[in-house]
C-alpha cells in the first residue's frame, strides 16, 4: 500500500519467501519490501486460498497451485509429498507467488480482424517469453472474438486447465469471456479437448500454455475435425519455437498457420502477427 500509485497499476506479482522480505514483481523486476515473511503466514494464506478447506483443493495444490476467486492464483513451493511417482499434497509451505489478474479490455482490438482470412479464423498461436502477456491477450481475443467486435462472432469452448482465464466460481466466470464461450476448467487439455468436441461443437477451441505431448496430439485431433484453434506457448520468436523438439511435430503438421509475438517495448506491449512457415 505504500508504493507509489503508477507502481501499484504495474504490480505484476507478489512473491513470499520465508525468513526473506515480501517483494512486488514490476515489469522492470523484483522490488522488496520491508515486511520479513514468516512460515506462519504462508500457512495462513495458504488456508485464506484454499477457503481453509485444503481437502477440498488438493487437485490443484499437488500441482502447485490455489485458484482463487476473483481471478487470482497462488503458486506454492514446499515439501511436497510423493507416492508412486506422483505428487499427492504440498505441506510445509515455503514460499509463495501471488499473481496479480487483470482484464485489459480492447488490447486485442487491432489484432482480432488481422487473424482471419476469407471470414474465417485461422488457428493463431500467441507467443511471448514467461510473464510477457500471453493469458491477459488470450482472454481480450476469447471475449472479442466471441462478442462478434469487429470480426464474425465465433463459439467458442475455452479450456482453462488453471482457473485464471475465465476463473469460474460457482458456474459462472468471474472474467468476461464473452457471450459465445463455453468454458470447461479444472480439466487437463488432453482430456478437455475431445469433450468439448463430442459436446459443444465449437468453431474455435482457446487454450492456454501447450506444454506436454498429450496436449499436441489433442490439438492435432481437434483440427482434423475442423475447429480452428488459438493457444499460447512460452516463445519469444519464431526462431526459438522451431528449435523446441516439443513443438516440431506441430509445425510440421502446419495445425498453426499464423503466430501473434508480443513485444515488450517503452510504450509496453507490442503485437505483431507472422505467418509461419
Amino acid at each position: 500500500m505504500e508504493l507509489p500509485e503508477t507502481d501499484k497499476r504495474r504490480a505484476e506479482e507478489f512473491r513470499l519467501r520465508a525468513g526473506h522480505c515480501l517483494s512486488v514483481l514490476l515489469p522492470e523486476g523484483e522490488r522488496s519490501l520491508e515486511a520479513i515473511v514468516t512460515t506462519e503466514e504462508l500457512e495462513t494464506l495458504c488456508d485464506i486460498a484454499a477457503e481453509f478447506s485444503r481437502y477440498a483443493s488438493i487437485e490443484t495444490l499437488r500441482q502447485g497451485f490455489l485458484p482463487v476467486r476473483g481471478g487470482f492464483r497462488v503458486g506454492l513451493c514446499g515439501s511436497a509429498v510423493v507416492k508412486d511417482g506422483e505428487v499427492t499434497n504440498l505441506k510445509q509451505i515455503s514460499s509463495a507467488v501471488i499473481r496479480i489478474s487483470r482484464e485489459q479490455k480492447g488490447i486485442a482490438q487491432a489484432v482480432a480482424p488481422r487473424l482471419f482470412r476469407d471470414g474465417r479464423f485461422v488457428s493463431t498461436l500467441l507467443l511471448s517469453p514467461p510473464g510477457g502477456g500471453k493469458t491477459t491477450l488470450l482472454r481480450d481475443l476469447v471475449r472479442q472474438l466471441s462478442q462478434g467486435e469487429g470480426v464474425p462472432p465465433q463459439r467458442i469452448t475455452l479450456i482453462d486447465e488453471r482457473e485464471e482465464i475465465a476463473v469460474m466460481y460457482r458456474g459462472q466466470p468471474q472474467m468476461d469471456v464473452g457471450p459465445r464461450t463455453d468454458v470447461l476448467s479444472g480439466c487437463p487439455k488432453a482430456l478437455a479437448i475431445p469433450m468439448a468436441l463430442r459436446a459443444m461443437n465449437p468453431q474455435i477451441i482457446a487454450v492456454d500454455e501447450i506444454t506436454v505431448r498429450e496436449d499436441l496430439r489433442a490439438i492435432s485431433q481437434a483440427a482434423g475435425c475442423g475447429v480452428a484453434l488459438l493457444a499460447t506457448i512460452h516463445a519469444a520468436n519464431v526462431e526459438e519455437l522451431q528449435a523446441k523438439p516439443l513443438y516440431q511435430e506441430l509445425m510440421a503438421g502446419r495445425v498453426f498457420r499464423q503466430a501473434v509475438l508480443i513485444r515488450t517495448g517503452p510504450e509496453g506491449r507490442l503485437y505483431a502477427v507472422e505467418n509461419l512457415p
